[in-house]
């Protein structure tokens, strides 16, 4: 353990008896949860402007309808163009 840490292993940290994982099995949705996740870690100057996954989804929804905006006017100009 860090030398830096403020917890503590003492004999208060034992495992309470009703607490049964005989039958446990490690790793048994590690597979799943790696599929079904997708965490992105921020850059310490974006984490200031992004405090929590809602403004950063809102930011990105944002962004993209944006874009399909500038793409939606580029085909229609290009089709102004041909005619």
């Amino acid at each position: 353990m860090n030398q830096d840490s403020n917890l503590s292993i003492t004999a208060d940290d034992e495992m309470r008896t009703e607490y049964d994982f005989s039958g446990g099995v490690r790793g048994k949705y590690y597979e799943a949860y790696q599929q079904a996740t997708n965490v992105v870690v921020l850059e310490p100057d974006m984490a200031e402007i992004f405090r929590d996954s809602a403004s950063v989804n809102e930011a990105l929804r944002s962004l993209v309808k944006l874009a399909k905006s500038i793409v939606e006017k580029s085909d229609s100009e290009d089709k102004l163009n041909k005619i």
